[in-house]
């Protein structure tokens, strides 16, 4: 089992600049920190449409640069720009869609699955 003493971000502060330019590609999340092994901030590159998911946990999104949306089904569209967050409820299939490249944290339970469940 993993502690959070072992994630970046425990007693030491993280770059999210520098975590920026080393994530391997579009939708390669890189986990930055844990908080009371409770939650997962993450950080991904957004380019182009991920495929539709859900979760049955609530994820929030966070725009860190650029301009993506979260297309909900049956929802109109949340576009989101720096600064910005939004909460996918539980069970919502959802994805998020970048005509350009974006960043965005994503603060969500540890065992949450990126293709959702």
């Amino acid at each position: 089992m993993t502690t959070r003493h072992e994630f970046p971000g425990h007693l030491a502060a993280v770059s999210v600049p520098e975590a920026i330019t080393a994530l391997p590609g579009p939708f390669q999340q890189r986990e930055l920190a844990r908080v009371n092994d409770t939650t997962a901030v993450r950080l991904a590159r957004l380019e182009g449409s991920f495929p539709w998911h859900y979760h049955d946990e609530d994820e929030l999104f966070l725009c860190w640069d650029g301009t993506f949306r979260v297309e909900l089904e049956g929802r109109d569209p949340v576009v989101l720009k720096p600064g910005e967050l939004f909460v996918v409820p539980a069970g919502l299939r959802h994805r998020p869609v970048a005509e350009e490249t974006a960043h965005v944290l994503l603060i969500e339970h540890p065992d949450t699955k990126q293709y959702g469940n």
